[in-house]
């Protein structure tokens, strides 16, 4: 079937259009303006740059002509002279004093000199700086050079003169090679080929390795005259007019040679030790890649080089060599344009500025129309994201506008009412304070005078009143008759059967004579009729929990305002809320007792597993939560602070229980092992049977001697002293291994001594074994039978490893600080027998104190709340010591909790008072009490909760409770004190 359903057009208010249209308009001008602007300055810019350069051009024409013309007329006139024409040093240097004048006119010359056909030459230089004195080791009041080359048939004669500033002469040094000659040198050879004037291209001079150029001229008919010119003034001209910081200019020389650059000092480069001019390309890439093309004498426009844009110009200019220099300029466009970028963007900036100053007049004229409007809009927005604070919304002249503030705002409080009795039942964490507050708040929000609450009984089914309220009081239930009801009698009412059955709420009135029961309620009320409301209390799967009655006097006058349908509607919805509540209350409760069953049914495991251990884990606990109790309620000052919370009492009391839960992976017969040998069995019995084969041996050695003819006498004397010694030695060894009394140097001898007596075995001890005990016997090569074997011996198959899982490294994220024994087992007889004190062996005693690693473990995986993260840490600090040389993790007093220390004193305390163990008999108090304070002594316990266990008669009211009558004796608190240092 088609569907017929017209599409629903989407709308717009006025001020909105008004509004888009305002600011499309806005946009668009400013868009154009900003255009415009960009263009006008873009070409502002461009023309401004091309003037620029016409600048520059015109500043390094006019430095090569201020250079160049002066420079001309002093070599023409000094072509002139008589003296260049001279023959012999001295009547060359008749040219000196012109030669000087001519230097220091015009600072920009570099030498001027005489070039002869026969290959002599006359220069006279100027030391100007430092360093040409230096590079041609001149005095230091020299001011010129004089560099003079004879060549004659005689040899080569090559001589620096050197002369002060009054032109008197310093000193002479004789050149002994001289490899220069003129004749060879371009300049010469030009100016001898042309009758005027020539300049060279620009190069890097023999002597001064300074980039300069060359003027030179024909003096007579075979004598030429130079002039160096140095171009230093250009870069520094160039430098002078720097466009943007990246902008590049420079002039070059036909051959793409770098003359000028604003940083002179990359126009060199020195290759195996020789300068030479540096090329454009190596100077910047785009400007090499510019001067390979095709350009014209005069350039200008936008390129893109080196993958980027620039705007370029170039211009060529005549003077500078025979080919002219190239000048030319790159400026980065985005550079140029900066200016122009800032000003559109200052444009577009205006515009938006201009469009958010006039957007609100627009925006605030148009809103007047719909503004009651907009303002119920805000607050339904304000009550969808909970906001009941936002201020309601102001009467419109309109009817329908004005109806609807009405309704959103007592739908505002109704909302606001029925969240804040939800978050206050929510938080509420103990049952009798939370029925109390569900009664308060839902007869309060209800505006009715009292308030009754009933919770269905899980075990009997019966409703049961717990609590009830009138005008704000408490009242007793029992006064007032009110019991409780079965869900099934029949002289229930019809007003609480139908909740409490799953129906709906009731809304009725009742009199004194259809109270019935409740009569009580109507007297204590003072009011002949009641209105009621009773609504069911409904858990999470529909059942019923309770019921709650709401009650409200009949004053005759709109006293029915509570039987309202809507006032009925938002109680069911308060009543549901706090069914929920009521509900996780009840069910966290049971939560708590199924834990706290679970806790005592391990602990009560724990103890069941060893009868020598019995009870220990309940024991425990009653000694700690008396030591805290005791804390809690001192003024001592170091317990002064110690003020639990429930959920603390909740954590210490979880931690004592399972302050041993580790032992559930120790096994029983390494923590009942009664003596040396026990295992699963006592392997005395072996040994036993072992001297009995020697007992045996010996007889059948008697009567072996006596068929080969033997002495009977001295035969039955060796038969009886070796009786006799094995009985001696087996009662030695079966009392050794009771390890009642510690045993001495001599007792280790003598039992080494025994040890290597050899016993006859015949059969193979490798049959019948398990797998595993297999693996261990394959650890040493089998014996030929029959095989003489040490009566007592450690084997390598009474060793036992550790398996991978069970080695905790020393980086352990718990941070235990463990001394692991090399094995996990030592089952060797000798080792065992040879136990200095008690039956335990440092692996077995290992293995019984790492009942508090996997204690520490075991609690680690539980996802325990928040308030219980602590459990492990409490429980698992009852073998540390407040000098750190406890156990697991070595903790000192500092960073163990109080709760933590006070396990610690009620485990050593509960352990040497205890009757059930294997090792040892229950110390008296008297004796516990004197050990416990060699404890304080030696930083093993707290000494000032071991004060306050003292003081409080803890250890007293102990002994009365769970200790044997003998054990209890007399105990002088004050000497214990004052033992312990505590006073």
């Amino acid at each position: 079937m088609p569907n017929s359903a017209v599409p629903r057009e989407r709308r717009f208010p006025l001020h909105v259009h008004i509004s888009i249209l305002f600011t499309f308009l806005l946009l668009f001008t400013g868009v154009i303006l900003g255009l415009f602007n960009y263009q006008q300055t873009s070409r502002l810019i461009f023309s401004s740059s091309s003037t620029l350069f016409e600048r520059i051009q015109y500043d390094v024409q006019k430095d090569l002509d201020s250079t160049y013309r002066p420079i001309r007329h002093v070599l023409s006139l000094l072509a002139l002279h008589p003296a260049s024409q001279a023959g012999t040093l001295d009547e060359r240097l008749q040219m000196l004093p012109l030669f000087v004048q001519a230097l220091r006119d015009n600072p920009k010359l570099a030498s001027i000199y005489l070039g002869y056909e026969d290959g002599d030459f006359f220069m006279v230089r100027p030391l100007r700086s430092d360093m040409l004195k230096q590079r041609f080791d001149a005095p230091d009041k020299a001011a010129y050079q004089v560099w003079a080359i004879d060549r004659s048939s005689a040899g080569i004669e090559s001589d620096y003169l050197f002369y002060d500033g009054s032109l008197n002469q310093i000193s002479r040094r004789q050149k002994l090679s001289e490899p220069y000659d003129p004749r060879q040198r371009e300049w010469f050879k030009r100016a001898r080929g042309d009758g005027g004037q020539i300049t060279t291209a620009p190069y890097l001079f023999f002597s001064t390795q300074e980039i300069g150029t060359t003027l030179a001229r024909r003096a007579g008919l075979t004598t030429v005259i130079g002039a160096d010119l140095t171009l230093d003034d250009l870069s520094a001209t160039l430098a002078n007019h720097k466009v943007t910081p990246n902008s590049q200019v420079v002039l070059a020389d036909s051959q793409g040679n770098a003359v000028a650059y604003p940083d002179s000092s990359r126009l060199l480069k020195e290759v195996d030790g020789k300068f030479s001019l540096v090329k454009v390309s190596e100077l910047n890439p785009a400007l090499g890649e510019l001067l390979a093309g095709q350009l014209s004498d005069q350039d200008e426009g936008v390129v893109e080089l080196s993958k980027q844009r620039w705007v370029m110009a170039h211009r060529h200019i005549q003077e500078g060599g025979p080919q002219g220099l190239d000048l030319v300029l790159l400026v980065p466009e985005h550079e140029l344009l900066a200016q122009a970028y800032r000003i559109r963007w200052q444009g577009a900036l205006i515009t938006l500025t201009t469009l958010l100053l006039c957007l609100p007049l627009g925006w605030l004229t148009s809103r007047l129309v719909v503004k009651p409007l907009r303002s119920l809009v805000q607050e339904a927005q304000a009550i969808r994201r909970f906001d009941f604070a936002f201020p309601a919304t102001g009467r419109s002249p309109i009817l329908e506008v004005d109806q609807l503030a009405v309704s959103m705002s007592s739908m505002k409080d109704t909302l606001s009412s029925f969240l804040d009795i939800a978050a206050s039942l929510s938080a509420e964490t103990h049952f009798e304070a939370l029925i109390k507050r569900v009664m308060d708040a839902t007869v309060s929000i209800s505006e009715a005078q009292g308030g009754l609450l009933y919770l269905l009984d899980n075990d009997s089914g019966r409703l049961e009143p717990q609590g009830l309220i009138i005008d704000g009081q408490g009242r007793s239930l029992a006064d007032l008759g009110i019991q409780g009801l079965a869900h099934d009698d029949p002289t229930l009412p019809a007003w609480l059967q139908r909740p409490a059955s799953g129906g709906d709420s009731v809304a009725t009135s009742i009199g004194f004579d259809q109270a019935g029961k409740f009569q009580g309620l109507l007297s204590a009320m003072d009011s002949p009729r009641l209105h009621l409301i009773a609504a069911g209390l409904h858990n999470r799967q529909g059942d019923t929990v309770g019921v709650l009655v709401l009650l409200q006097r009949d004053t005759g006058e709109n006293s029915e305002s509570m039987l309202s349908p809507d006032r009925i509607a938002f109680v069911d919805a308060v009543s549901g809320s706090a069914a929920l509540c009521i509900e996780s209350q009840r069910l966290l409760a049971r939560q708590k007792q199924l834990l706290d069953a679970f806790i005592q049914l391990i602990a009560g495991a724990i103890d069941a597993k060893s009868p020598y251990t019995g009870g220990h884990c309940q024991r425990v606990p009653e000694i700690t939560l008396m030591l805290a109790r005791a804390a809690a309620e001192s003024d001592a000052p170091e317990f002064r602070d110690y003020s639990p919370t429930d959920e603390e009492w909740e954590a210490l009391h979880i931690a004592a229980w399972l302050h041993d839960c580790g032992k559930v992976t120790t096994p029983e017969y390494v923590v009942d092992k009664a003596t040396k040998l026990e295992t699963l069995y006592d392997r005395i019995h072996e040994v036993r049977m072992r001297f009995e084969v020697l007992k045996r041996d010996a007889w059948v050695a008697y009567w072996r001697a006596r068929a080969e003819g033997g002495e009977e006498t001295a035969l039955a004397a060796l038969r009886d002293r070796l009786l006799s010694d094995l009985d001696d030695e087996f009662a030695f060894v079966a009392r050794i291994n009771l390890g009642g009394e510690a045993m001495a140097d001599a007792d280790q001898t003598r039992l080494q001594q025994i040890a290597e007596r050899r016993w006859l075995r015949t059969l193979d001890n490798r049959l019948g074994v398990s797998w595993e005990e297999a693996k261990r016997l394959e650890r040493s090569a089998p014996s030929s039978l029959p095989v003489e074997e040490p009566l007592l011996a450690d084997r390598p198959d009474h060793l036992i490893e550790h398996t991978n899982q069970e080695v905790i490294t020393p980086d352990n994220r718990w941070g235990f600080r463990l001394e692991v024994p090399q094995y996990k087992f030592n089952r060797g007889e000798l080792h065992n027998l040879s136990i200095a004190r008690g039956t335990l062996t440092a692996e077995e005693r290992y293995i019984i104190n790492h009942h508090i690693v996997q204690t520490i473990l075991m609690l680690d995986r539980l996802p325990f709340p928040k308030h219980l993260q602590n459990v492990a840490e409490i429980a698992g600090g009852h073998h540390e010591k407040m000098d750190g040389s406890g156990y697991p993790k070595r903790l000192t007093r500092e960073q163990m909790s109080l709760p933590a220390r006070m396990m610690a004193i009620a485990d050593i305390f509960e352990a040497l008072t205890a009757v059930d163990r294997p090792y040892k008999k229950g110390k008296t108090l008297s004796e516990a009490l004197n050990i416990m304070v060699g404890m304080c002594k030696g930083a093993h316990i707290d000494p000032q909760l071991f004060a306050l266990f003292i003081r409080s008669g803890i250890y007293r009211r102990y002994a009365e409770r769970f200790m044997q009558a003998e054990q209890i004796d007399q105990v002088d608190e004050q000497v214990l004190l004052e033992k312990a240092g505590v006073i």
